[in-house]
This record gives C-alpha cells, sequence and structure tokens, in this order.
C-alpha cells in the first residue's frame, strides 16, 4: 500500500513540533507500505519545518480520516485546511479507483520485525508476518454480526494465489449462510470418521477380532488375501460408500487371472467384513450379502487318482525310482501310500511325532487342516520305511528336509514330478495322470469296497463329520483299533499288488 511522504521548509514553529513528533512515530515498515514523495509549498509564517515521514493504508478508511483530521486541527487554520484537502484528494484516488494488491515478490521481501505485523490483500485477506519469519494467511469476515478469522494456511506452502481461491470459496460459503469455520471443523470431522470407518479399518479390526479363533498360518492367509486383492481397491473407501458393484469389480479381477476358488474366498471375506462393520453400528447394509451367485462357475474336479486296476504297476515302477531320483522322495511316495495322509502333513512331519513302539503317528493339531490332533496307526510296513528314512535324515528335526535348506520341508512338488518322471502324468499311454493327494481317494475307494466301517475309513482320512451325533461315534477310541487293523490289511494288499504283477496274477 501506496505511504506518503511529506516534505516542507526549515522553520519550526512550536505548535507544529507536537505534529512532528507524531508523524514520526509512525511506523512504516510493520504496515509493509511503500512510501510516495508529495511535494508542496506553504505561504509564510505557516512554514513547515517537518522533514519525516506520515504513513497511512487508504484501505483503511476509519485511520485514514483520523489522521487527516488530527493533522488540520494541529496546524493554524490556513494550514489545516490546506492539509484536510491534500488528504481527502489522496483518499478518493487510492481509496476508490484502484487500491493496490500483494505481489509474491512483496510477500518474499518481508522480512520479520520486534513485533508481529500484517500485509493486506484484497477481499480482507491478510499475511501474518511473526518475529520468526513464518507466514500465516488469515481472511477477516464477520458473520452473524461478529468478527471472525478463518486460517487459510502457511506461506510458501499455500501460495498467494491459492490463499486468494480460498478466500473464494469461502465467500461461497458465506452466501450460503454457513460460517466457514465451522464448515471446515465439520469436514475435518468427517475426514476423521471415513478414516476410522474405512474399508481397510474395518478389515483390520474384523481380522484382529477373528485371528485369535484361527491358527496363525491361516490368519496370515487370509490377511494375505484381502491385501492383495481387496484393500488395492476398496482399502481407502469408506465402508458406507462401498456398493455392490465395488464388491463385484473386486471378485471379477480375481476371477480374470483365472483364481476362481480365491475369488469365492475373496467376496467371502468381504462379506464377513462387512457383516461386522453391520454388527458394530458402522454400516446400515451389507453390501456383499446378496452376491452369492455372481461368482463365475467351475467345473468340479478332483484330485487325480490311480484306478485300483494301475495301482500294481505304479508300485512296480516305484520300486526302482531310487535310480533315477533321490531315495528320501521314493520314500516319502512309499509312506505316503502306505497312510494316506495328507501330503502337506507328511513333508510337515517330525520325528518327535512318531511313537515306533506303540506303531503310531500323532499328529498335532497346529498341523492338521481340521485343527484336532490326528492318529496314524503304523502298519508293519510303515515301521520299516520309516527306519529306513531315520537313516538318511534322522539327525534332523524334519522327516523330510529339504534339500536345499535342512530346515525347510520338501517341496510341495518333489513327489509330483517324481511321479511325473514315472510316466504318470496324462500324457503316457495307457497311465493315467496321478498325483500324491489322489492316493487319498484310491485308498477309500479299495477300502470301501471291502467293506471297512466307512466312519472308521472317514476317520482315518481326517474328514470332518457334518452330523454332530454321527461325528461323535467316530471318536469313540473303537474305531482306532479298527483302524490299526485296516491299515494293515491295507499295507498287505499293497505288497500283495507287486507280488501278483511280478507273478503275472491277477489281484482280487
Amino acid at each position: 500500500m501506496p505511504t506518503l511522504w511529506i516534505q516542507s521548509a526549515k522553520n519550526v514553529h512550536p505548535q507544529n513540533a507536537r505534529m512532528a513528533k507524531l508523524v514520526d512515530a509512525r511506523d512504516l515498515k510493520s504496515l509493509g507500505l511503500t512510501a510516495v514523495p508529495v511535494r508542496f509549498r506553504l505561504r509564510a509564517p505557516l512554514n513547515y519545518p517537518i522533514s519525516s515521514l506520515f504513513s497511512c493504508n487508504p484501505l483503511q478508511t476509519n485511520n485514514f480520516l483520523l489522521n487527516s483530521v488530527l493533522f488540520g486541527l494541529m496546524c493554524p487554520l490556513e494550514a489545516g485546511a490546506i492539509w484536510c484537502y491534500i488528504w481527502c484528494y489522496i483518499y478518493i484516488v487510492w481509496g476508490f479507483v484502484a487500491p493496490m494488491s500483494l505481489t509474491d515478490r512483496q510477500i518474499k521481501q518481508a522480512r520479520p520485525e520486534p513485533k508481529d505485523y500484517w500485509l493486506t490483500d484484497e477481499r480482507g485477506l491478510r499475511l501474518l508476518v511473526k518475529v520468526n519469519g513464518s507466514k500465516y494467511w488469515r481472511l477477516k469476515y464477520r458473520f452473524l454480526g461478529k468478527q471472525k478469522t478463518l486460517a487459510l494456511g502457511v506461506y510458501p506452502d499455500v501460495s498467494l494465489k491459492s490463499a486468494r481461491q480460498g478466500v473464494l470459496e469461502a465467500k461461497k460459503v458465506l452466501a450460503e449462510g454457513i460460517d466457514p469455520s465451522q464448515q471446515r471443523k465439520q469436514d475435518k470431522l468427517h475426514v476423521k470418521l471415513n478414516n476410522e470407518n474405512s474399508f481397510e479399518a474395518l478389515a483390520k479390526e474384523w481380522w484382529e477380532h477373528q485371528k485369535g479363533t484361527w491358527k496363525d498360518y491361516h490368519a496370515d492367509r487370509v490377511w494375505g488375501r484381502i491385501r492383495d486383492d481387496v484393500l488395492p481397491i476398496l482399502g481407502q473407501r469408506p465402508i458406507s460408500d462401498i456398493l455392490p458393484q465395488n464388491v463385484i469389480l473386486v471378485v471379477r479381477k480375481v476371477e480374470d487371472r483365472g483364481a476362481l476358488d480365491v475369488a469365492s474366498r475373496v467376496l467371502q471375506d468381504i462379506r464377513r467384513i462387512c457383516r461386522y462393520a453391520v454388527q458394530t453400528g458402522r454400516l446400515s447394509v451389507n453390501p456383499a450379502s446378496d452376491l452369492t451367485g455372481v461368482l463365475k462357475a467351475r467345473k468340479t474336479s478332483h484330485h487325480d487318482s490311480l484306478p485300483r486296476a494301475e495301482l500294481p504297476a505304479f508300485l512296480h515302477e516305484l520300486e526302482s525310482y531310487s535310480r533315477r531320483g533321490r531315495l528320501l522322495t521314493k520314500l516319502a511316495i512309499e509312506l505316503l501310500i502306505l497312510t494316506f495322509v495328507r501330503s502337506g502333513e507328511l513333508r510337515g512331519a517330525e520325528w518327535g511325532e512318531f511313537d515306533i513302539e506303540n506303531k503310531l503317528w500323532r499328529i498335532p493339531a497346529e498341523r492338521m487342516k481340521m485343527g484336532s490332533e490326528h492318529l496314524v496307526p503304523l502298519s508293519d510296513q510303515a515301521v520299516k520305511v520309516i527306519a529306513q528314512i531315520k537313516e538318511i535324515s534322522g539327525q534332523y528335526s524334519l522327516v523330510f528336509p529339504s534339500e536345499r535348506n535342512r530346515r525347510d520341508g520338501m517341496s510341495d512338488n518333489t513327489m509330483r514330478r517324481a511321479m511325473f518322471k514315472l510316466g504318470y502324468d496324462g500324457n503316457t499311454l495307457g497311465k493315467s495322470k496321478a498325483v500324491p493327494h489322489g492316493f487319498r481317494a484310491t485308498a477309500s475307494s479299495i477300502l470301501n469296497e471291502e467293506g471297512f466301517n466307512p466312519d472308521a475309513i472317514e476317520r482315518q482320512l481326517s474328514h470332518q463329520e457334518r452330523n454332530g451325533v454321527r461325528a461323535a461315534y467316530t471318536h469313540h477310541a473303537r474305531y482306532l483299533e479298527e483302524r490299526a487293523r485296516m491299515m494293515q490289511w491295507w499295507a498287505d494288499y499293497l505288497d500283495q499288488a507287486k507280488t501278483t504283477l511280478k507273478q503275472g496274477t491277477d489281484l482280487i
């Protein structure tokens, strides 16, 4: 803003000395104004000895008029009138024609002073310059008859242009009869609530609430699925803004990469998270509750298993596998067939789980799919195979350690590749495709055909019985003895299968 310089003659009139003192007391720098010289000559004896600075902000009407009146009253009559004319002229020209606005250069050059001071821009925008050099944008406005101030940020993080844009937005809010300060508080509260109730926050809360009921590996698997497939799309959305279409988008992206099983689990995870949000009052309606039929259907397939008729030939070829691959891999497949446990349960076996004296293998609950301890009666043939394995890996904690790192278990593909090497990959004429997990189906089929108790078979397969009454009976102790006899029959049957193939007779 412009500042008026006044220059006069040399002689000092006693009355005017007081005015000179008043003028010199004004602090130009605190107003951030630019001085403009104005020269004039008065007739004797009214020569003014004032060589001084007198500042005024034309936009501050009250200050300007007060300065005009005070200056005129303290001068003799004729001189006072001249002063009033000068001030009024400057006020009219500067105050009503084109008041100057702040520039970036002025703001950058504004230096800290012993006291805080203001730089004034247009439309009530001001810049507060603190004694430490910090510069804060402020907007003065009136709401319901009260003077208020709105913070618009810190310079240079908020530029002059951005601050002016903030003024325009605040004026629009005022025009609607809303206090900008209150509106900002409500906006901050809304953002905070959205962050607290975002899908990611609710998913994490739900997972923390549920993971105590899961095994550690299962909890990690669930969160990994949510983290990789759901959060990139829904994570930052407020839970209340999620629509069924958003959920479908997540599911479709998983399906597009061919992971149909994962897509089903992802939909289940989202449904459970949203149900938790409803139960805790953060959501009114579950957007995933009616999406059961949205998943792509897939043809039901079972693990490839050997038909009964091909089992003897497979066992015969397995005898010679040690010439092509590791002996430990051959023995792992033999023990897998004798016990028909899940391949993961076999590969993670530890020596401390085997009670050779009582011919029993106790698989702890934390390694079982169904979360309960599983007992595997060991046949005489299984005990002999375990003794052979002991000579190879007995010094390690794992029965089937990895060849690369003995602290890790055998790879999931090791036994599968071995079976494929024997020609059971589905591409060899006269041989069906078979995988390690398929021996469970082969054993179950043969044992059921031979008339063994279905409950004993299901219990030995560690299948979860859905009927509560039936489940109670399948856990009865008498099944353990029956299963032990069944497992010994199964081992004898496998030996007979190998013998009959060598002799060229049929296996009954």
